[in-house]
Formats: C-alpha cells, structure tokens, sequence
C-alpha cells in the first residue's frame, strides 16, 4: 500500500499499486509526485520505486495532467456510499489528541474564548458571528494537517482568516442562521439541517470550496446515512457533557477530542478520494 502527496500538495491513501499505476495513466500521478511505502516513514519521488519501473519505461508517451475540478470531485463523492464508525472516530480522536495534547487542546481552547466573543457582553455575539467561521474552519485545517501527518504549527489554527475568510464566514452565518429558523419554526427541520451542514466548514477549508457548494454537497452525502451521522454528534455531546462534569477543566479536553473525531469522520466520509491534479 502506499500514500502519495497530489499536486494539490494534499496526502492520498493508502491505496494499491493497481490502483496508483492507474493514477498515473489517468495523470494524477506521475515519476516524481512524492510517495510513501506503507511501513516506512520516508517519501520519494514514485520514478525510483522499482515496482513502477515499467511505468515511466523511456518511450513511454508522457501522461496528459488532468486537473479534477471541485465539481468532479464532489460528484465522485456523492456516487459513492461510507460507513461511519462512531466508536472508532472517538477513539482515534482521543489517541490523536494524546498525541500533541498542549497543542491541540491549546488550539481548542483558544479557538472556544475566540468564538465564543471573548465574553464581551453584547458585541462579542455579533464578533462571533463574524469570526467564528474562520476560526473554527481554521482549527479544523490544524486537525486535518495533524491526522494527515502533516507540520502543525499552533498559527495552523488561524489559517481561516487568510485562506478563505469570507466563505467561511458566509457558511457559518448562512447555515447558523438557518438552522436556528428551522428549530424556531418547527423543531425537527431544524435539527435535520443542523446535522446534514456539519461538515459544510472543513469542505470550505479543506477543498477551497464555495459556501452554497459545501452546503449542498454536506447535505447530500449526510442525508444518505443521516441517522448514523445524528447519532455520531449525539455521542460527541455526550463526550462534551462528560468532559464538563469533569470538573468543568476537562470540557477542553473533551472539545479537542471531539473536534479530532469530527474531522476523522471528514477524512472518512469524503477521504480517500483521487488527487486532484
């Protein structure tokens, strides 16, 4: 199995041999995209790999670099079905967090004050409308960065303000306000629309998607397992609730925690997919 790094600079994989010597027909891939041999912790470039010697053979004729565009991949996405692990999300959350606790628990934390206003009475509401797209779309990059193997720096966490500031913002204020409609309205539709836009955000960070995109492709890929998705957040309230009957100190561990497994049922739902070029 192997991992290669896309032109996009994202990490794809694990896959198989057949499978990437298919990527580099198709010119997602080609001799120097850097890879990872499953086991091993160094990347090369693929043309050194012995096994894919045949592949870039001289007088093979150059691969045609396709660009996949968002619309492409999103449609890839909706055609094909996920299975989501609550438990097995929760878990690799945990480890994750264990793994860099300071840091990401730091990031969680700072990230919550930021949100949340800083406080202020009044204005910090509209401050957090205002920013908290951006903020929590950046701390969801720092996660996917961490679960992808990738340098995380605490500044990670902020990315959303220079990356994509406005359609972050769009998102959060679009789907919030939306949702709190739908549960003034009528509860249920509500809490149906709450649950299908919960990945609306990391689509906008992690694909450079617009907001009305990332809306409508979260709602259709939720909506397919929609009760598995439901009861995935159910469990993360109640790992929440836990962390704040822990004395209260432990509710940032907890937010850390459930922001990791957020973000591996991200990798898992939309994941694993093809580079784009």
């Amino acid at each position: 199995m192997y991992k290669i790094i896309g032109a996009d600079g994202k990490e794809y994989g694990p896959v198989s041999a057949a499978q990437l010597r298919q990527w580099v027909q198709e010119g997602r891939a080609n001799a120097q995209t850097q890879v990872q041999v499953e086991g091993s912790t160094a990347w090369s470039p693929l043309g050194t790999l012995p096994e894919f010697a045949e592949v870039f053979a001289a007088g093979s004729p150059p691969p045609v670099v396709q660009a996949v565009t968002n619309e492409q991949w999103a449609a890839s996405i909706e055609a094909r079905d996920y299975r989501l692990e609550i438990g097995r999300c929760i878990r690799r959350g945990w480890e994750l967090v264990k793994s860099d606790f300071w840091l990401l628990v730091g990031a969680s934390f700072v990230a919550g004050v930021i949100v949340a206003g800083g406080g202020i009475p009044y204005l910090g509401a509209l401050i957090g409308l205002i920013i908290g797209g951006p903020m929590m779309g950046g701390l969801y990059a720092l996660f996917l960065k961490k679960i992808r193997g990738q340098p995380v720096t605490f500044g990670d966490a902020f990315m959303g303000f220079s990356v994509a500031f406005v359609p972050l913002m769009l998102a959060y204020v679009v789907t919030g306000l939306l949702t709190c409609l739908g549960l003034l309205l009528c509860l249920l539709p509500g809490i149906y629309l709450g649950v299908c836009w919960v990945f609306t955000l990391p689509l906008v960070i992690d694909r450079k998607m617009e907001f009305g995109a990332a809306m409508k492709l979260s709602r259709k890929v939720v909506s397919k397992h929609w009760w598995s998705v439901f009861g995935f957040l159910i469990v993360c309230g109640l790992v929440t609730l836990l962390g704040v009957l822990a004395c209260c100190v432990g509710v940032f561990v907890a937010a850390a925690v459930v922001e990791a497994a957020l973000m591996y049922a991200y990798e898992d739902i939309f994941g694993a997919g093809q580079p784009a070029a």
